[in-house]
């Protein structure tokens, strides 16, 4: 099976040149045939690398040991979802299902522009398979994932223990859905600079591929906070650690990109920017690539040390040198044909969004990649942690969650300072009011009112964009308040569906204000001897110890009162897996909408154990903001009942012609 997986791979690479150089030459020779040959590889490159990931898939499953990959990540008494999920948990299996995806992708946008975008089409398969050449030619030269060793080992390493978590499952394949995502609207702004065809079609077009690879990122991402939450045990979130930051930038220039299209579209404006997002998200995605295969930053998420890090770099460089060669060729068909009418206006704000998204996109590759530009130039590695990161992006963030409050009240075009005074005077009012409350409740620091007034002008304004649509429709249509509040969603989804992500954004912010008012306490108890943070009252139980399939468990007891009210029991643990020298930590949390009670086994003897304790206010918000932004990111993707409408009544009137 692993030889059918390797000449599949092999085959693949030179299928995925002759797709991309054909679709070239049968664009240049306006020849059809070679054109529909072109499609007809690529969609063979994609079931030949889909018979590799399946070769790959039944060698872990079958524990074929003299695979080096299969040996390196999984063992026998590793479970069978953990030994699935290895498939991707490597660098080789990692490039394999990357190149899949890709080129899952690329049969996906054949199919779907078969009967348009003919003209870009060709150049958009050219420049995706172009990429996926790339993948698979490391596959094939550098990272064999079906490598074979010289000896059959009696069994494999198996895989991290950091890694045999429940979001394992889910955050890679979620972050890598996202990664190659981009690659669509990416082929189709370089397709559209090659073609001259510089409207807005490829961006329609490319829309949705926009919008489901930014939801992708944005899950995996939140997939990510949830991992590192539950399974690194230091009780944060976010650390600002070098790979989170390297999937974090494309999500805040896809962001960016979002948001600036809208005024493409509307005003046919701002057409340089859009191009620039689109290819600057891209370009991050195989940044974050580089930087995790590199070896030049030390994170937890990174593969090590590897030659494969100056190979992405390479492809880096060349893809920027052709993305901004393509780009200033341009330049001249990219005028915009109208200019901004105002500085105060829905325009307007969407640029000054769009400044302060890559802002912070810059700020976080300067501090990403400080310590190795230190190094350089002076030999000494100066780390850029969590101070810098807050004191330079806290306040370009708050900015960003203002302007959010601020857009639904702007029209396009202009708006009178007198016409928005007036607007936005009750929001303000009650988030002042609401600030002011806060302060009486004794919540003292700046930032955190700041922040939360912020959130609660926000929420204001989004509610009053649902209420007054509501209310009109119920006034004029004499709509039940229920069924025109349906009915308003679902005619302009686009918008709607926008203010549902932005509420999801200010749980986000609301959540991340609780940082401010951590608790931790750490603490050795004899068995039966009890300790108390804030309100809680914990009560130690003692130990147990007993082996399970991989790993010896030790697992400590605490019964958990809350003002004297029992509320569980909470059972912290320190795991030894087999062949690794130091435990892993499994934490235990008691989650309730206020707060997380967070406890970590630091050490333990006979008849005592040393707990670290903390007390985490709104974390379950972040989560909550996260599952809100996706349902909101879902209702922008569907049709308007409208534009559907609209779209059957053209079809018919050409099939009358």
């Amino acid at each position: 099976m692993s030889e059918i997986g390797l000449y599949s791979i092999l085959i693949a690479m030179f299928l995925a040149a002759y797709s991309s150089f054909t679709a070239v030459v049968g664009i240049k020779k306006r020849r059809g045939e070679m054109i529909a040959s072109a499609e007809n590889a690529a969609v063979a490159v994609f079931g030949l690398l889909s018979l590799a990931s399946v070769a790959l898939i039944y060698a872990l499953v079958t524990r074929d040991f003299q695979i080096e990959y299969v040996a390196k990540y999984t063992s026998r008494s590793l479970s069978t979802v953990y030994t699935l999920a290895a498939f991707y948990a490597g660098q080789k299996g990692s490039l394999l299902f990357w190149g899949w995806l890709l080129s899952l992708y690329t049969a996906i946008v054949i199919f779907q522009n078969r009967r348009k975008n003919r003209k870009l089409l060709p150049w958009v398969l050219a420049v995706m398979m172009a990429i996926d050449f790339f993948f698979v030619v490391l596959m094939v030269f550098v990272t064999n994932p079906f490598e074979r060793l010289p000896y059959m080992p009696l069994d494999g390493q198996g895989l991290n223990p950091m890694l045999q978590n429940p979001g394992m499952i889910f955050h890679p394949p979620t972050l890598f859905l996202g990664y190659v995502g981009f690659t669509v609207p990416f082929a189709f702004a370089l397709a559209a600079l090659i073609t001259g065809q510089l409207g807005d079609d490829w961006i329609k077009t490319t829309r949705k591929w926009t919008i489901i690879s930014w939801l992708f990122l944005t899950a995996g991402n939140l997939l990510g906070m949830e991992w590192a939450y539950v399974e690194l045990g230091w009780g944060g979130y976010w650390a600002w650690d070098p790979v989170e930051n390297a999937s974090f930038m494309p999500w805040i220039v896809g962001t960016a990109y979002l948001h600036s299209v809208m005024i493409q579209e509307k005003r046919d404006m701002l057409k340089v920017w859009n191009m620039v997002l689109i290819l600057l998200t891209f370009l991050l995605t195989i940044f974050g690539t580089f930087i995790t295969r590199s070896g030049l930053i030390a994170s937890v998420h990174s593969f090590g040390e590897s030659s494969l890090g100056w190979m992405f770099l390479a492809f880096l460089v060349v893809t920027l040198i052709i993305s901004v060669g393509l780009l200033i060729y341009r330049l001249p068909d990219l005028r915009s044909k109208n200019q901004l009418d105002s500085l105060l206006s829905r325009e307007s704000s969407f640029l000054y969004n769009n400044l302060l998204f890559v802002g912070i996109a810059f700020a976080v590759f300067w501090g990403t990649l400080f310590p190795i530009i230190s190094e350089a130039a002076r030999g000494v590695k100066i780390t850029v942690g969590p101070p810098f990161y807050n004191a330079v992006i806290t306040p370009i963030a708050l900015t960003l969650l203002f302007l959010m409050g601020v857009c639904p009240l702007i029209a396009w075009r202009k708006t009178t300072l007198k016409n928005f005074g007036k607007k936005i005077l009750f929001p303000t009012v009650v988030s002042a009011a609401g600030a002011a409350l806060l302060y009486v409740l004794q919540i003292r620091s700046l930032l955190v009112l700041i922040t939360l007034a912020l959130c609660i002008f926000v929420s204001i304004n989004l509610f009053l964009e649902f209420f007054n649509g509501m209310r009109t429709r119920h006034t004029l249509l004499q709509e039940g308040y229920l069924r025109a509040l349906w009915n308003l969603v679902a005619r302009n989804k686009r918008r709607y569906g926008g203010h549902i992500v932005h509420f999801g954004v200010v749980l986000l912010f609301m959540a991340m204000s609780g940082t401010a008012f951590n608790t931790e306490k750490q603490i050795t108890v004899n068995k039966g001897e009890s300790f108390k943070i804030k309100q809680y009252l914990l009560k130690y139980e003692g130990l147990s110890e007993y082996p399970t399939a991989g790993k010896e468990r030790t697992v400590a007891t605490l019964t958990v009162f809350n003002d004297n009210h029992k509320v569980g029991v909470l059972s912290p643990e320190k795991a030894l897996f087999r062949g690794q020298e130091n435990p892993t930590t499994e934490v235990a949390i008691h989650m309730t909408l206020k707060e997380d009670l967070y406890v970590i086994l630091a050490g333990y003897g006979k008849d005592w154990a040393t707990f670290k304790v903390l007390v985490n206010p709104l974390v379950v918000w972040l989560w909550i903001g996260g599952g809100i932004m996706a349902l909101g990111t879902v209702i922008v993707m569907l049709p308007d009942r409208r534009k559907r409408k609209q779209s059957i009544s053209k079809d018919t009137r050409a099939e009358a012609i």
